[in-house]
C-alpha cells in the first residue's frame, strides 16, 4: 500500500524514474507474496534480491533530495531530462500556499513561468526523504520475513527430499 501511495504522488509530479522503480517494486512484491502463499522459495529469493536493490534506490533518493555529494534536487534527473517537473510535494505539501505569477514580459497570457510557494509546514525534500525512509524500513522488515520464510521452506524441502530416500532405504532393510 505504501508503494502504491508513493506511485500516485510520483505520477502527479511526472517523475518517471521513481514511477518506473515503484512499478517494478509493486510487481516484485506481488511475486514475493505469491511465492510465500504458494511455497515457492525461488520467487521469495527474487524478492530478497530486489529488496536490496530497492533499499539502495531509496538511499539514492534520500541522498538526491538532501543534496549529498554532487547531487542536486533541482536537476531533471528524476524525469529522465524529459521535462522540468519536480516533486508534487514542492507545491502541494502540507500548509503550502501556491501562487502562480504571470511573466513580466509581454507574452502569452496563459504562460506562467514562476510559481511562488509559501507557508509550507514541512519542506518537500523532507517529505520525499520520509517516503524513502518508510520504504527502507518496510523493505528491511520484508527482507527479514522473506529470509525466515526461505529458511523454513528449505527445511521443509529437505525433509520432503529426504523422506523418499529414507523410505527406500527402510524398504530394502525389511526385504
Amino acid at each position: 500500500l505504501s508503494a502504491l501511495e508513493r506511485q500516485i504522488f510520483d505520477f502527479l509530479g511526472f517523475q518517471w524514474a521513481p514511477i518506473l522503480g515503484n512499478f517494478l517494486h509493486i510487481i516484485v512484491v506481488i511475486l514475493g507474496l505469491f511465492g510465500t502463499i504458494q511455497y515457492r522459495p525461488r520467487y521469495i529469493m527474487v524478492y530478497t534480491v530486489w529488496t536490496a536493490l530497492w533499499v539502495t534506490w531509496n538511499v539514492f533518493i534520500i541522498c538526491f533530495y538532501l543534496e549529498v555529494g554532487g547531487l542536486s534536487k533541482d536537476t531533471d534527473l528524476m524525469t529522465f531530462n524529459i521535462s522540468v517537473h519536480r516533486s508534487w510535494w514542492r507545491e502541494h505539501g502540507p500548509g503550502c500556499v501556491r501562487r502562480v505569477l504571470p511573466p513580466a514580459a509581454h507574452g502569452m497570457m496563459d504562460d506562467y513561468t514562476y510559481v511562488s510557494v509559501t507557508g509550507c509546514m514541512v519542506d518537500f525534500q523532507y517529505l520525499e526523504v520520509i517516503h524513502s525512509a518508510v520504504q527502507i524500513l518496510l523493505s528491511l522488515v520484508g527482507f527479514v520475513y522473506a529470509c525466515y520464510v526461505i529458511s523454513i521452506s528449505m527445511e521443509e524441502e529437505d525433509t520432503y527430499t529426504m523422506f523418499p530416500q529414507m523410505c527406500k532405504h527402510l524398504s530394502y532393510e525389511f526385504i
